[in-house]
């Protein structure tokens, strides 16, 4: 399976810092309408994704809604960095239907850890349909 051939690119795609405060990572994910995200580092390195739950989580930690009190904490205190394992360029077809049986997007890195763009659940189903028509 091509990944370049099927992915969003990152230019495509929402994303955030991990400096990104907590309320700008609530809206960015509000405006776009997802349920996680995934995050960089200043360098464009993929440090890992950051879903609605997180967020709830953390308000409820918290206790306020308060947009004030959103803007305190960055997105990079409650990433939880395991979440949403990347997968390189050139992994294999195995590794990809694995990855995206238990996750939505499969942020694809290059060898320098650098964001390229994700691989959605949709993208892989409809290039194997495609594929099977053939």
């Amino acid at each position: 399976m091509n990944i370049a051939k099927i992915m969003i690119p990152k230019v495509c795609t929402a994303f955030l810092r991990e400096d990104n405060t907590i309320r700008q990572g609530l809206e960015t994910m509000t405006y776009h309408g997802y349920t996680a995200l995934p995050v960089l580092d200043p360098n464009q390195h993929y440090v890992g994704s950051i879903t609605e739950g997180d967020f709830l989580r953390y308000m409820m930690e918290k206790g306020t809604t308060d947009k004030r009190a959103l803007e305190q904490d960055c997105i990079g205190k409650i990433l939880r960095r395991d979440f949403c394992p990347a997968l390189s360029m050139d992994s294999d077809n195995q590794t990809i239907l694995s990855a995206i049986l238990n996750q939505n997007f499969v942020p694809i890195v290059d060898s320098r850890n650098v964001l390229c763009g994700i691989l959605t659940r949709r993208g892989v189903i409809s290039h194997l349909a495609e594929k099977s028509e053939k």
